[in-house]
């Protein structure tokens, strides 16, 4: 089966029962092993879900700053994977920042560094992520639970309209 065989409909998150879709897809890739440990949350923050045929098969989300978000929770269940779902998702993500008007996209990925690359970031210093975006839930937990240490930061600088300065 291929991409063009499936329905694909990417949709926001909105609710409780969505940020429960979300875990459910963030456990079933690996990205965590304990549900309660997965902060997703609907406040100041953006997920979307994309589902193959009406079931969840992955998920992407933005958690804002100011002037960048930090893209987390990039998952695609194993049965929908090398059909483009992944990039599907990262370009929504990518779009919607650059229309919000981001300067940067940060995320943090110890093991993806070459899926990352294709779509422009590169690495950056896990200080420099954490200081652009100290209050979002994904930095402070691995602030407070002691994994950003241990983590690899990659940045996105995204179009600037002339006469603003790039920073982030």
């Amino acid at each position: 089966m291929t991409l063009t065989d499936v329905h694909i409909h990417l949709r926001q998150a909105t609710t409780e029962a969505d940020l429960d879709t979300l875990r459910d897809l963030i456990l079933a890739v690996g990205l965590s092993s304990e549900r309660d440990t997965i902060t997703v949350t609907l406040e100041g923050s953006t997920y979307w879900i994309a589902e193959l045929d009406g079931v969840p098969g992955g998920c992407i989300g933005l958690e804002h700053g100011e002037g960048a978000s930090l893209i987390r929770s990039t998952a695609v269940v194993p049965g929908a994977r090398g059909q483009g779902l992944g990039r599907a998702l990262a370009e929504s993500a990518l779009t919607y920042a650059t229309l919000r008007g981001d300067r940067a996209v940060y995320l943090f990925s110890t093991d993806a560094g070459p899926f990352w690359r294709a779509f422009g970031f590169e690495e950056v210093p896990v200080a420099e992520l954490a200081a652009a975006l100290p209050h979002t839930p994904q930095v402070l937990s691995g602030q407070q639970r002691g994994w950003i240490r241990d983590e690899v930061a990659w940045k996105r600088t995204l179009n600037v309209p002339a006469g603003e300065a790039r920073s982030a």
